[in-house]
């Protein structure tokens, strides 16, 4: 819209029933509702985007990141309306957005290829049958789309089978369609992309390389260009490789090649995202070109405003760019997506921050995961990694599980920081159990003590004049604490020592310690706390919601639950138990059980599907389903009861 606007265009937002009110429809010159928060009923739905385009007068349609973006009868269908589609002739999407025929159509054009099968024959005997000439470990892939969904790596034969089975019920979901093909799984490879643009008038360019190798469920979660990995020569030829595959097809407008870049400096086509990236920031920090703008220029019949030479010269002098995607999502459970309402967002300061986020914004289960980017540009790697990581410490997202402190532990990570990460850096160097655990932290125990206390004491105080706040006319009070901290139970006991201070004992801690708040700033259930801990500076960013705090301390987000004098109660699902209950919001696709059923310990249960990512529920123990609380079909919220497992 910026980019638009600039250029003198108008502006209109459509939205879901889940998306009304949300900051991009305010921001737009009008905004029309499609349809109800399921994608196929709203941004899926062709011609209900046809109809509100036409309502609206449009002459043009940009599809953005995903849903329609590479969609080829989409575009035609816009195309078929008079509209123009900004973004590659529909012909140019058919030919590249089935893997499989995409990867046929680069063999023929002499692009080297990851070793596979792609072909039409998808019974299971036959993809076994494959699975083995090619050699395990194997990858399984979605033909229909990408962005890590209907992807699962396959390590030895035996878990081929259900392997195939939940990537294709994946990709039917997210893609509606089955078709997968296999490819050879590199031993910890790179993954580099070349940003690559086309216009009407035979101008086809790259931009250069980003290293995307930081990935979960095979998601990007960290960019940067250049590639620590690439060198000039590579780069050229890499570059090359990439115009000469975006002739072959015809295209025009912004897309992207991605490849794989084993140990040995061999490179490998994997698939082109025929749409701008999310990662499309990084190239314009480097380049100081705004590629919206060139869509829209290419989109109109323009030229391409530079040559190869030209934007060569601009990347040798455009220093280093780095990127995180911050999302909704729980780095201690697998990464899996949540929603919720955010009670405090503040980005940070001296880099760019993309994202649609305010305090009091509902984030819904049903689309990404992905809440916002923050983009650092600096002199160097070094220079761009200091002031990234420096923004992490400053950004502020609290009401919802989120991964922005995985975040700042992935930048702090001396295999990071010294360029050598590759698409198995997760899963080699942060796996869960060396994930930053939030209970951990030193004085999280203290803080959340002392907030509550203070917090308490901030609800009452309209009761008493202020002389009394705090008061007792023998000793000091010693107000009795009960909370769960990170979902742990913890006690503790707060005595007034002072105005706005305390000496707060924490269950089997050796001394008291003393908690001042030296400086308190609240709006609206939100705020910052400057506390001293024994003397020693702390600074608290808080959100309420109820009886639930959020707080943001040492860089790590907690929540913290005030009990009062509530009964005690245990923390988790009750999975041990047998009690199978949702982990996030989302909608049951599959539904494997039914009430009675004799189900062993690992059996898949059931299937939930959220912000575009399916996960499966297994049993935890043997016995009989005895209560099954769900249905296909249903939308279940984080921690309502599935079904119940009865030795």
């Amino acid at each position: 819209m910026r980019t638009a606007r600039r250029m003198g265009y108008r502006c209109v937002a459509v939205y879901s029933d889940a998306d009304c009110g949300a900051p991009h429809t305010r921001l737009a010159d009008s905004a029309l509702r499609l349809g109800g928060p399921a994608p196929a009923d709203s941004y899926l739905n062709i011609p209900a985007l046809v109809a509100a385009a036409r309502a609206a007068g449009a002459r043009a349609v940009h599809p953005g990141y995903g849903f329609l973006a590479e969609r080829a009868d989409f575009a035609q269908a816009c195309a078929d309306a008079g509209l123009t589609f900004i973004g590659p002739p529909a012909a140019a999407i058919a030919a590249m957005g089935n893997k499989a025929g995409a990867k046929r159509l680069m063999l023929d054009a002499g692009v080297p290829c990851v070793p596979g099968y792609q072909g039409d024959d998808q019974s299971d005997a036959r993809m076994a049958q494959e699975a083995e000439r090619i050699g395990y470990p194997v990858m399984i892939k979605a033909a229909a789309g990408g962005g890590g969904r209907g992807m699962r790596r396959v390590n030895e034969a035996a878990a081929f089978g259900a392997a195939l089975a939940a990537a294709r019920s994946e990709a039917q979901h997210a893609f509606g369609s089955a078709q997968v093909i296999l490819e050879r799984a590199l031993v910890e490879p790179r993954h580099i992309e070349i940003q690559v643009f086309a216009d009407s008038h035979g101008n086809v360019v790259h931009l250069g390389e980003r290293d995307c190798s930081v990935q979960r469920r095979h998601q990007k979660l960290i960019e940067e260009s250049p590639s620590p990995a690439v060198s000039p020569e590579l780069r050229q030829r890499m570059g090359a490789v990439a115009v000469a595959a975006a002739r072959a097809i015809g295209y025009v407008g912004a897309g992207t090649l991605e490849f794989l870049l084993d140990r040995d400096g061999q490179f490998y086509f994997m698939e082109m995202n025929t749409r701008l990236q999310v990662e499309h920031a990084v190239t314009e920090a480097i380049t100081g070109i705004d590629l919206v703008e060139w869509q829209l220029l290419v989109a109109a019949g323009a030229p391409l405003p530079l040559s190869q030479a030209g934007l060569d010269a601009r990347r040798a002098a455009g220093g280093h760019a780095i990127e995180v995607r911050l999302c909704a999502e729980d780095p201690q459970q697998d990464f899996l997506p949540q929603s919720g309402t955010v009670r405090r967002w503040q980005a940070p300061n001296g880099v760019r921050c993309d994202h649609a986020l305010a305090d009091g914004v509902q984030v819904p289960p049903y689309y990404d995961s992905m809440l916002a980017k923050l983009v650092a540009h600096g002199r160097d790697r070094a220079d761009a990694l200091r002031q990234l990581r420096r923004a992490l410490d400053e950004c502020v997202l609290l009401g919802l599980p989120n991964n922005r402190a995985f975040l700042a532990q992935c930048l702090a990570h001396p295999v990071f920081d010294a360029g050598g990460a590759t698409t198995g850096f997760i899963a080699e160097h942060l796996p869960r159990e060396r994930r930053c655990n939030a209970a951990a932290t030193e004085r999280s125990l203290p803080a959340a003590a002392a907030l509550l206390a203070w917090h308490r004491s901030q609800r009452h105080a309209r009761r008493y004049p202020e002389e009394l706040q705090g008061w007792s006319s023998s000793h000091a009070l010693a107000v009795p604490l009960r909370f769960t901290l990170d979902g742990a139970a913890q006690q503790a006991r707060a005595s007034a020592d002072g105005r706005d201070t305390w000496r707060v004992t924490c269950a089997n801690a050796a001394a008291p310690v003393r908690a001042e708040i030296i400086d308190a700033v609240r709006d609206a259930g939100a705020g910052n706390l400057r506390l001293a801990l024994d003397g020693e500076p702390a600074t608290v960013h808080w959100a309420a919601d109820g009886k639930r705090l959020f707080f943001l301390l040492d860089g790590v987000d907690h929540a913290l639950d005030d009990l009062g004098d509530a009964p005690p109660r245990v923390a988790g699902n009750g999975a041990a138990d047998g009690r199978i209950a949702a982990p996030m919001n989302g909608r049951v696709v599959a539904l494997h059980v039914r009430d009675g059923d004799q189900v062993s310990s690992g059996q898949p249960l059931l299937a939930l599907e959220a912000m575009k990512m399916e996960h499966n529920m297994l049993a935890t123990r043997d016995g009989r389903i005895s209560s099954l609380a769900t249905a296909l079909g249903a939308q279940v919220a984080t921690g309502q009861l599935l079904l119940e497992i009865t030795p």
